[in-house]
């Protein structure tokens, strides 16, 4: 069996204790030579230069095998950084509406209120997916369902009866039974997803210096 390790070098931790004691620069108080930008990290209180080492391979594949691999695995991170965002947004409203559905009794009282929520599942859930590869779309399809607990096939299959044919036939068009992607984490490629999604969050999401007003 082919094995292989992904080792990413870093200078310092990003997380640290005392990251909330850092301030940034003022602007106003830079010097004349003060015109070099560069990354920085909070480490204990402090405000310190920092730069990530090249991903470095070690594997016992074939040069041949080893690139292979490292395109396959550069598209997927590709795909998860395309639409991870998206996975976030419509997960919320997924959740959210999965939530109010169990306050209604009838079925006439769930499709009026999926009807009242159809314009968020188009912009949220259909809309992405025409601009998305088949690869990209398959992608979304996992992290949705990592942020719901259900695949797509079955969110799409519950709402069917509340939503009009037209959102549901974009859904289906575009990745018919690409929509039941599960999401398991002893399956590899999903294992390389769930890291994937943790880089983003590091850097992006739970990055304290992001404005929390734009975090999803």
């Amino acid at each position: 069996m082919i094995r292989f390790v992904c080792v990413i070098l870093l200078t310092l931790r990003f997380c640290s204790p005392a990251i909330a004691q850092c301030s940034l620069p003022d602007p106003l108080k830079w010097g004349i030579n003060d015109t070099v930008l560069t990354s920085a990290i909070c480490y204990e209180g402090a405000l310190i230069p920092y730069k990530e080492s090249e991903m470095a391979w070690v594997s016992k594949m074939s040069e041949k095998q080893l690139e292979k691999y490292k395109r396959e695995y550069d598209r997927l991170r590709n795909a998860v950084y395309v639409t991870y965002p998206f996975a976030r947004t419509a997960g919320v409203t997924l959740n959210e509406i999965q939530l109010q559905l169990t306050n209604f009794k009838s079925k006439k009282e769930k499709n009026n209120y999926l009807k009242s929520r159809e314009k968020e599942l188009k912009d949220q859930f259909a809309d992405p997916l025409t601009n998305l590869s088949v690869y990209q779309g398959r992608v979304l399809m996992k992290l949705i369902n990592r942020q719901t607990g259900n695949n797509c096939y079955s969110i799409i299959k519950e709402y069917k009866g509340g939503v009009s044919a037209r959102l549901y036939q974009t859904v289906a068009f575009f990745f018919g039974s690409s929509l039941k992607q599960d999401y398991d984490l002893r399956n590899v490629t999903d294992r390389q997803i769930e890291i994937i999604v943790n880089e983003i969050d590091g850097m992006w999401y739970n990055n304290y210096i992001r404005p929390m007003s734009s975090v999803n």
